[in-house]
């Protein structure tokens, strides 16, 4: 019996050697991300998983499903290699798994049988390409991020869910949980990626098939902002009325009552020194590419985000300024009911070109006529195609724009950058 497992695993371990130097002949820009990904048995499970630094196989497994099909190994070899390339198992404890295990392996899935390898082709191909046709009618470029909100806001019904896990399914996930140490990191595999997408260019250029690739590549390289990070930088020092508890001793407060009946001895600070925005501006662009529903989609979540964490004075100063190549209209906000009326009754007004100048020299009007006592920050949604100030002004400036475009001309360097994701902000409209 020992004889035979020992057997069993060095026939399966020569199989994977197989599978992985199949993958590195045809796919040769992913040599970095296959010399640092290890191969480890790990019998009696019967299946194949990765946890974001090594891949692991039950022995006996890989002999049956190398006896079925020889192409099968490679083709779940190449299935993990990509759920690592693309960080999937770095997001797992953040979401919805059942909806992420299904996005994550049919967005893989996908950029395989769009690359056309012959050494991983099997006969359930056609039946896969008819059902990722449909879903890229629906959803366009599939990667497992757009899936998993597709499926989100689409929820797939149980059955249709169990037919495409058993027809996407190639290894299990169960390893998908966060570990405090693993042998390489997300970082690690960011940069991994990026090597990637850079080797990636050479090699489209002898061949079709890779758009799905990039398109993942891109995905999940693209720089990451934390919009309601950002936004407290727009916070200003003002008298908020609430307790002081930092200065405010009780036990002289106690003491007083204790023995002298009502009469405490300090009585609490009635204001006290917080950082809340109370002076902004927020500039729309209202060229044809901005549009509507996204405009208010956006000024919604940047009120939301300001107001959700308790970021606003009981009295606020706020103007929302549209604006294409000329200033078009200025809505002063000083409450909830003004910037709800706004949302609900308010119109946009342009759809010219674009040119950013003419909102900072009309800011600069108000704040002559002493509209402003502290103005801290102006935030600029727009799609980016634009004339932007040369001189900076004397408050903070974010530029947030509409999903990221490499030929976006680059903010000036005294200003801030934001990318929202389009699909976001629609799914909050």
């Amino acid at each position: 019996m020992e004889g035979d497992s020992k057997k069993i695993s060095e026939l399966a371990e020569r199989i994977m050697k197989l599978a992985h130097d199949d993958i590195l002949i045809h796919l040769r820009f992913f040599d970095t991300a296959l010399a640092r990904l290890a191969y480890r048995q790990m019998p009696q499970t019967g299946c194949l998983a990765t946890d974001g630094s090594a891949c692991f196989y039950d022995p006996v497994f890989v002999l049956k499903c190398y006896q079925k099909d020889s192409r099968l190994v490679t083709r779940c070899s190449l299935h993990m290699l990509l759920h690592c390339v693309f960080f999937h198992s770095f997001q797992y404890d953040k979401l919805d798994t059942g909806l992420w295990d299904l996005a994550a392996d049919i967005a893989v899935e996908n950029v395989i049988l769009e690359m056309g390898i012959a050494g991983a082709a099997l006969e359930q191909d056609e039946e896969e390409g008819r059902k990722l046709r449909f879903l890229r009618e629906e959803i366009g470029s599939l990667t497992a991020e757009r899936i998993y909100r597709y499926f989100r806001k689409n929820p797939p019904a149980q059955r249709e869910q169990e037919e495409l896990r058993d027809l996407f399914f190639k290894d299990v996930h169960t390893l998908w949980k966060p570990r405090e140490e693993l042998e390489i990191s997300l970082e690690q595999w960011k940069k991994i990626s990026e090597r990637i997408k850079a080797d990636l260019k050479s090699f489209t250029k002898a061949r079709s098939g890779a758009q799905s690739l990039e398109k993942n590549l891109e995905e999940v390289t693209k720089e990451r902002y934390d919009y309601s990070d950002i936004l407290r930088r727009f916070t200003v020092m003002g008298e908020d009325i609430t307790v002081n508890d930092e200065e405010f001793d009780y036990v002289y407060y106690t003491y007083g009552l204790e023995h002298y009946g009502n009469l405490p001895l300090i009585e609490p600070l009635e204001y006290k020194e917080t950082n809340k925005v109370r002076e902004f501006v927020i500039a729309i662009d209202t060229s044809a590419s901005c549009r509507g529903p996204l405009v208010k989609a956006f000024l919604q979540k940047t009120y939301s985000l300001l107001k959700g964490s308790e970021n606003f004075f009981h009295k606020i100063n706020v103007h929302i300024i549209q604006c294409d190549n000329e200033v078009q209209s200025d809505t002063k906000i000083t409450n909830d009911d003004d910037f709800d009326t706004f949302l609900r009754y308010g119109k946009l007004n342009g759809f010219g070109a674009t040119d950013f100048r003419p909102v900072f020299s009309y800011v600069e009007q108000l704040k002559a006529q002493g509209e402003f006592e502290n103005l801290k920050g102006l935030i600029y949604f727009t799609d980016g195609y634009g004339i932007y100030p040369e001189r900076m002004p004397d408050y903070e400036v974010i530029f947030a724009f509409l999903d990221e475009d490499e030929h976006r001309a680059p903010v000036p360097p005294w200003s801030m950058k934001v990318v929202l994701e389009s699909e976001e902000l629609e799914e909050e409209a």
